[in-house]
């Protein structure tokens, strides 16, 4: 119990602080993208979801992982990459791969389990960098609502708003138009 409190108030205490990164960017940036994201919290991890070992990147936005001594595909939530004949595929599929090959991983489910390929629907965290929204921040990927698994779209938005604003990763190519 002690040990679950100290994670509650180390999750806010990093929220908080993200908040804080983002309002001094702000300032001195001036960027009105920036003030839109950052009206936004940052989804917290909050001690939730199961343990993985990424085992193969097979595109931006998709991942095998051994999950209780089994293979699994996971189809993260929330947002879409190019496809292997898109332009940007290869740019998305290594900044994915940079992120994740080979790490441990939480894997933390919104309402679905699996989508019509029998792929697991995830948010993906690396400790606590939230995956998912590190590929749309840098313009590696488009947010894309599936609902029901909608919980974390509001902030996933506001991230690409921010990345298109700014031209970041993929969307100079208008891959994401």
């Amino acid at each position: 119990r002690g040990l679950m409190r100290f994670s509650i108030i180390s999750t806010r205490n990093m929220a908080r602080r993200a908040l804080v990164t983002l309002a001094l960017i702000m300032a001195l940036a001036g960027c009105a993208e920036l003030e839109q994201l950052a009206q936004v919290e940052t989804p917290a991890l909050g001690g939730e979801g199961e343990q993985a070992t990424v085992t193969r990147v097979i595109d931006g936005d998709t991942i095998d992982v051994r999950l209780n001594g089994r293979t699994e595909r996971v189809r993260y939530i929330g947002i879409n990459t190019p496809e292997r004949d898109e332009v940007c595929y290869e740019a998305a599929t290594a900044a994915n791969a940079a992120l994740v090959s080979g790490k441990q991983v939480t894997l933390v489910r919104d309402v679905s389990e699996t989508d019509s390929y029998g792929r697991l629907l995830r948010y993906v965290y690396v400790g606590d960098v939230f995956v998912n929204a590190e590929m749309v921040a840098g313009g590696y990927a488009e947010s894309r609502a599936y609902p029901p698994d909608t919980r974390q779209q509001m902030y996933l938005d506001s991230l690409e708003r921010a990345a298109k604003a700014a031209g970041r990763g993929c969307h100079p190519t208008g891959v994401f138009d």
